[in-house]
């Protein structure tokens, strides 16, 4: 019997020591960063690349050039963001088949919307490191601590939040929740009151969120950015004050399920990490054994 060629073999699925291409995976960096800083997304790209030969790891850049992708971090609304890596997602081949998200920071909640709002092509693992899905209600540090931009961000969001221009044009009123303030937070909040299903449900983001392999959320314990941190795990403080916190599972959008969260949960989707250290703080070992192996 004469030898088949080897590209039959691969179409009969026989090819061997031919190992199965991982799936791409796309990356979002967080508040105040860029898509290739070598100290932080450049060195992320290149530890995945280093660990999953030929995977094609794209990280996102918001803007023609790496100071634009850090200003728009602080000041391009978040929707128009949103809308921007759809389209690049959507143009490129390689991710035609399907891809991993993994999103830093305020990066973890951008490609939730966007696995809620996009799904094609499809996202098959989201990946939250440090991620802050209930928002936050203050930013005890905030990059660069000394910077004239954190300093001016906290004296806006403590005059206006929800108020439009605000909205419009900065990047954390879009994830501010004020517990004291629900009201103008679900009504005037552009975008996370949005998709975290505040003003009714949207039932498409739900079956798109659900879609999911898995959603792992990655929370900090020691972290001195977010406030509360639990918004990390989809926690957050109790209705009407600012210092006793709930868990998702005692949350209205887990009880009604508006986003399909607790039927992922019974189905082993949701997957809660805890790291020891501060916001974004995490080893290499800790990476490679707890983080890689959603990617491969």
């Amino acid at each position: 019997m004469a030898a088949l060629r080897p590209e039959v073999l691969v179409l009969l699925g026989l090819c061997l020591g031919c190992a199965t291409a991982a799936a791409p995976l796309v990356i979002w960096h967080g508040m105040g960063d860029s898509c290739c800083n070598p100290q932080s997304m450049g060195y992320i790209k290149k530890i995945v690349e280093n660990k999953i030969p030929g995977i094609y790891v794209l990280s996102l850049k918001i803007g023609s050039n790496l100071i634009q992708d850090m200003e728009n971090s602080f000041f391009m609304n978040v929707n128009d963001q949103v809308r921007e890596v759809c389209s690049q997602l959507a143009k490129d081949p390689h991710l035609k088949g399907g891809y991993n998200a993994m999103g830093f920071s305020q990066g973890g909640q951008f490609l939730r919307a966007v696995a809620q709002r996009c799904p094609s092509p499809p996202m098959l693992n989201l990946i939250s490191v440090g991620g802050q899905h209930q928002g936050v209600y203050g930013f005890p540090r905030c990059p660069g601590e000394s910077s004239h931009i954190c300093d001016w961000i906290r004296k806006t969001l403590d005059l206006g939040a929800y108020t439009q221009a605000v909205q419009e044009h900065l990047v954390q009123a879009e994830y501010w929740h004020d517990p004291l303030k629900e009201e103008d937070y679900r009504k005037n909040s552009i975008f996370l009151a949005d998709i975290n299903q505040e003003r009714g449900i949207n039932e498409t983001y739900k079956k798109n969120l659900m879609a999911l392999k898995k959603f792992v959320m990655v929370k900090f314990l020691n972290d001195t950015m977010v406030d509360p941190p639990i918004s990390e795990w989809f926690g957050f403080y109790k209705s009407g004050q600012a210092k006793e916190t709930v868990p998702l599972k005692e949350t209205s959008l887990y009880t009604e399920d508006r986003l399909g969260l607790q039927e992922m949960d019974k189905a082993g989707k949701l997957v809660f990490l805890g790291v020891k250290g501060d916001h974004l703080h995490f080893s290499e070992e800790w990476f490679y054994t707890t983080i890689l192996p959603f990617l491969q």
